[in-house]
């Protein structure tokens, strides 16, 4: 069996509906093994095993060889390494920020489906991890995972919410997350085909995500050049469609990112934005709870007033 190593859009129909917040946005429909999902998240297991394998990996993934059909051939290309620096950069990045976050701590990961975070990193007590991803192909991981012992660390809670569930800020609220808490929210491997997709996914994490909280990750460059046709204009694009969500973006540079880590890349086009972006506004919860206390303190008024 043989893979490409990394696409840049997935051609899977997703249908939309209009209302706020995600209804169905990225309905996949999955039907067997030689669904391009599947083939995708399959596809960077294998890069995740392949730089497990090394003499000095970036980082370590004991889960992935589970993931990866035997006999797997790979055509490697360079865009694995910068793979791979994202996938040690998201990582730590993650780890870092839930660290320093008190009590429960609130972690969004939307991926492909077969992403390991939860279980290959050191996560601190009182972590909950929310993975977004398609069903059928979470489904289908989860299975080898439990085959092969892996575990979520001790007082920690992992969630699963399907990518095509209707509303998935609801499903996530019915799941226990809180917006009123902190949290960081993390993108690699997510199945985008249209600008259109990314938008409602940038709006449902610009409801989810209190002040000051991060959105990070790897995104597809088809989704700026959709718009702009230009990659020099990548930044402002990205800034424009961030601010109007609420988010301060900066775009990661992966060659700085690899020197941070000891590592060189080849120059050349690649086809994924690196960014983290910070939230400026209140989430959805938070004006709820701002609402509701100014109504408490309108009406305390008003009491006051009358006697």
């Amino acid at each position: 069996m043989e893979f490409s190593l990394r696409c840049a859009s997935v051609l899977v129909p997703f249908p939309f509906n209009n209302n706020k917040r995600n209804r169905g946005l990225l309905r996949a429909q999955l039907s067997d093994e030689n669904d391009p999902l599947l083939r995708l998240a399959i596809n960077s297991a294998s890069l995740r095993l392949q730089e497990t394998q090394r003499r000095e990996p970036l980082f370590m993934d004991p889960y992935a060889g589970c993931l990866v059909p035997p006999h797997t051939r790979l055509n490697f290309e360079n865009s694995s390494k910068h793979y791979c620096i994202a996938t040690k950069f998201i990582d730590d990045k993650l780890l870092r920020t839930v660290n320093h976050m008190d009590g429960l701590k609130q972690v969004v990961l939307f991926s492909d489906g077969m992403d390991t975070r939860p279980y290959r990193l050191n996560w601190p007590s009182s972590t909950i991890i929310f993975d977004i991803s398609p069903e059928r192909v979470y489904q289908n991981a989860i299975e080898k995972l439990q085959d092969v012992g892996a575990k979520i660390p001790r007082s920690c809670l992992f969630l699963h919410v399907p990518l095509e569930s209707s509303n998935i800020q609801e499903a996530l609220h019915m799941k226990g997350f809180n917006g009123n808490r902190p949290s960081i929210l993390a993108i690699q491997g997510l199945p985008l085909m249209t600008l259109a997709s990314f938008k409602e996914i940038l709006l449902t994490v610009s409801g989810m995500a209190m002040d000051g909280c991060l959105f990070l990750g790897e995104l597809p460059a088809w989704l700026a050049e959709t718009k702009i046709g230009t990659k020099s204009s990548t930044e402002k694009w990205m800034d424009n469609l961030f601010m109007s969500n609420g988010f301060k973006v900066n775009m990661v540079s992966y060659h700085k990112a690899a020197k941070s880590l000891g590592k060189a890349l080849e120059l050349g086009d690649h086809k994924y934005i690196l960014f983290v972006a910070e939230q400026l506004r209140f989430s959805d919860d938070q004006m709820e709870t701002w609402k509701i206390e100014s109504q408490r303190v309108e009406e305390d008024r008003k009491g006051e007033d009358f006697e």
